[in-house]
């Protein structure tokens, strides 16, 4: 990638309200316990509590030395601003005072990112991504990526990539564009490989790297112990994946490490990737993440997996 960032980053969805309130003071303490972790690479978006994430995020990193770290935002969707009347229906505990409006044309990506500097206090961001694009793909594609490739080209932003929680579009983007990263969002986890054939292959190929997140996918993986009401893409996991998951846990206690280390090791161990972003909404998580982050794994971890089957033979490890 043109943009150097740190095989750990910080995902700030949570501290935009993601699901629930999170206070002022818990979410400059995960910033701060990520930079004090050795964390350089903070990820975020206007679609992350209404902009909150940005405006919180940019509050505790004014006070670092700015060439030190990386940022990353997105584009795609403009907040425009709204009656505030209620609270926000889209996964984030904020009042609706502005409204997202998928925008995915020239005019958008300047807008957009205009207005994340103003939020981010910042006159730059390294890394752009195109958010989400699923059913936009004419105007992503025709309209943001040559906007974000002019922007590079004159230098205003590092590296340009595109952020989705599927392969086969960004496959595309691989394919058909010049993009420097992509943030995959799952899809390449413990649980599941369908990146794996011809989508982490093609970004290998064309020198693109990928940011890894949703490691954990959205929560059957983040603890040593899987709950039987574990999230999975956002929803109540399946019976099966829930005794998959306890089965990998299993062979992970065996050999005296725990289900989220190995879930974030797994993802480092493909070459396509160059760093996995794990969210946090206060310093404890935040630290907890990074200690699973350095953890060492035996070999006999990714033996086991794959001689019972819970891992494939061709699934490349680290």
């Amino acid at each position: 990638m043109k943009v150097a960032v740190s095989r750990l980053g910080f995902g700030a969805a949570p501290i935009g309200n993601l699901y629930r309130e999170t206070s002022d003071a818990d979410a400059s303490g995960a910033v701060e316990a990520a930079w004090d972790a050795g964390v350089r690479y903070f990820d975020t978006a206007p679609h992350y509590g209404l902009g909150l994430s940005e405006r919180r995020l940019g509050a505790v990193l004014a006070g670092k030395p700015r060439e030190e770290f990386v940022i990353s935002t997105k584009i795609g969707r403009v907040l425009e601003p709204s009656d505030g009347v209620g609270m926000d229906d889209q996964g984030f505990a904020v009042p609706r005072t502005f409204r997202r409006v998928r925008d995915y044309s020239a005019d958008g990506v300047r807008r957009s990112l205009e207005s994340s500097l103003e939020r981010l206090g910042t006159d730059h961001v390294e890394i752009v991504y195109i958010h989400d694009p699923d059913d936009h793909w004419d105007e992503a594609f025709g309209e943001a990526y040559p906007a974000l490739e002019s922007l590079r080209s004159q230098g205003v932003v590092g590296a340009i990539g595109v952020g989705m929680n599927q392969w086969e579009m960004p496959e595309r983007f691989v394919r058909e564009t010049d993009i420097d990263v992509v943030m995959l969002a799952g899809r390449y986890t413990l649980l599941e490989q369908p990146a794996l054939p011809s989508f982490l292959p093609a970004c290998v190929e064309r020198g693109v790297s990928v940011v890894a997140c949703g490691v954990f996918n959205s929560g059957l993986l983040s603890k040593p112990v899987v709950a039987a009401d574990s999230k999975y893409d956002y929803e109540d996991a399946p019976p099966a994946l829930v005794a998959r998951a306890r089965a990998v846990a299993e062979v992970c206690s065996r050999h005296g490490v725990t289900l989220p280390e190995v879930a974030i090791q797994f993802a480092l161990g493909h070459p396509a990737v160059e760093s996995v972003v794990i969210g946090a909404r206060n310093a404890q998580q935040m630290t907890s993440n990074a200690a699973y982050f350095s953890s060492s794994i035996p070999a006999g971890v990714w033996d086991e997996l794959k001689s019972l089957g819970l891992l494939g033979a061709e699934v490349p490890t680290p």
